[in-house]
């Protein structure tokens, strides 16, 4: 198990990752307003910072991390831009609803476009990573009103075949080993959360010196715990309306893409673990769009390489709406 150092720790001291003070970190930045909207009962926690333009809305990933896994992005984007987050439901500060089909893909894009409204934004840059940026793939091509661009970062997007509909045998029932990927199991998870959060993140960040982050991550995965995961996991992801004409075993996210018009940057890992790059490949290719493949990075470049990244997206707005530094 990680160790992990909390906020008010005497020099020396450390506690484990599951007692940890609801209190986070010291940010960088704090938010210049926050507050909650409210969808089918379920409350999702929004923050906003800095007043410039365009708006960048950073979107969730997988429901085991919160909005601050943006936070090596937050402080220079807003000096330059609006920067706008939300915690997915599930973790952070917005509500662990308890049925599955609370945590549909569905619900997370709504959610988004529900805090667009709350935070009087018209429209935005969306961007997310890993089941993040299949969220922008989604929203790109649903609201493409309120989208002026989209980013993904090592993204999950439905292009591989769709899953066949029902419960998933090798998640739901017991596995007869726990070594690698077969941790991605719900009797694994019930055993031992903690102990799939540090194995997983360090599958995410595979990099060499990666130690702070990975304990950032086993602290948020904390925040969230195996029944509401267990509970999110079976929900579906990206199943593209049905009134769409597609062929039966296209990936979702190619339907999708067909329905993008907007401005989207496409960025992956060549050592992603958790996505391989060729994943990434394939995104690009159905946008007819660009790529910066990252050499040597793994799933997470956010927080691995938040330069580049940062980078990387303030000249993508630039070259989209001509906003000056």
């Amino acid at each position: 198990m990680v160790t992990v150092r909390a906020p008010e720790a005497l020099a020396g001291e450390s506690v484990d990752a599951g007692s940890l003070p609801d209190h986070e970190q010291t940010r960088a930045r704090y938010p210049d307003e926050d507050g909650f909207v409210e969808r089918d009962g379920v409350r999702i926690h929004w923050e906003r910072y800095g007043d410039g333009s365009p708006t960048f809305l950073l979107l969730p990933t997988w429901t085991i991390i919160h909005s601050r896994h943006w936070k090596a992005q937050i402080p220079y984007l807003a000096r330059h831009f609006r920067v706008v987050t939300f915690d997915g439901r599930g973790n952070g500060r917005s509500d662990r609803p308890q049925v599955t089909a609370a945590y549909d893909s569905g619900a997370f894009i709504e959610d988004a476009v529900a805090v667009l409204d709350a935070t009087r934004t018209d429209r935005a840059i969306v961007a997310g990573m890993s089941m993040g940026g299949g969220y922008a793939l989604a929203i790109a091509a649903l609201h493409p009103e309120r989208v002026l661009g989209a980013v993904s970062v090592g993204a999950a997007a439905g292009f591989r075949p769709p899953r066949p509909d029902g419960p998933d045998p090798a998640f739901e029932e017991p596995q007869p080993t726990e070594d690698g990927w077969a941790r991605y199991n719900a009797h694994a998870w019930r055993r031992d959360w903690l102990g799939f959060v540090e194995w997983f993140f360090c599958q995410v960040y595979n990099e060499p010196h990666s130690t702070k982050q990975i304990e950032d991550t086993v602290v948020w995965g904390s925040a969230t715990d195996a029944e509401t995961m267990i509970i999110a996991d079976r929900a579906p992801f990206l199943r593209p309306p049905s009134d769409w004409p597609r062929p039966p075993d296209e990936p979702w996210g190619e339907s999708f893409a067909r329905h993008v018009d907007c401005p989207f940057l496409v960025i992956h890992g060549t050592a992603d673990l958790v996505v391989p790059v060729a994943i990434g490949q394939r995104m690009a290719a159905s946008l007819r769009t660009e790529l910066v493949e990252l050499v040597g990075s793994g799933h997470n470049p956010l927080a691995r390489d938040p330069v580049r990244i940062n980078l990387l997206f303030a000249d993508f707005a630039r070259s989209i709406t001509g906003a000056m530094r």
